[in-house]
């Protein structure tokens, strides 16, 4: 986490399984590995969070367990974000995953390309985002005839439109 330039880069993950425990490894993809731009409310709460609870060196754990090490989803599931859902009214059984949706609609919501928010949320390739999140992109037809209106716009209405013979 670089909190100089607001941004979190996204080189490790970690996973929990039954066969081999709580360990550290690299994330599921080559396009996985992505560094995502923190918004400024991020940032100050990451400084508040850092002060009152300091990481163990450049190499340590942002958020730890309470017996120490990293955070098991389990244990996160339970004891953070269930609370927390209920706290903000939000439906019960709203997984974690709703923040990336939340996440993704943001971005589109205020002009983000696909390419953008593909490289944000680091799926396989933005096709994937789109055929996930495609319904949430602007209509273009008011844009379409606003163009159209505005190319012959500077023409009197009297005029005929000059129309190029290629076309």
């Amino acid at each position: 986490m670089d909190l100089l330039h607001a941004a979190v880069s996204v080189e490790q993950q970690i996973e929990q399984t039954a066969k081999h425990g709580v360990y550290v490894c690299p994330p599921k993809t080559a396009r996985s590995h992505r560094t995502v731009p923190l918004p400024r409310t991020a940032v100050d709460a990451m400084k508040v969070h850092l002060r009152d609870f300091p990481a163990d060196g450049p190499e340590g754990w942002i958020f730890t367990a309470p017996q120490g090490g990293p955070v098991v989803y389990t244990h996160f599931r339970d004891g953070s974000w269930r609370p927390a859902c209920a706290k903000a009214g939000i439906a019960r059984g709203t997984g974690p995953l709703a923040l990336r949706h939340h996440y993704a609609s943001l971005l589109i919501k205020h002009g983000e390309s696909v390419t953008t928010a593909s490289q944000r949320l680091g799926p396989t390739n933005a096709a994937m985002t789109l055929n996930i999140y495609t319904h949430l992109w602007p209509d273009s037809e008011e844009r379409t005839r606003a163009a159209v209106d505005k190319a012959y716009a500077d023409q009197s209405a009297d005029a005929q439109p000059q129309v190029d013979e290629a076309a």
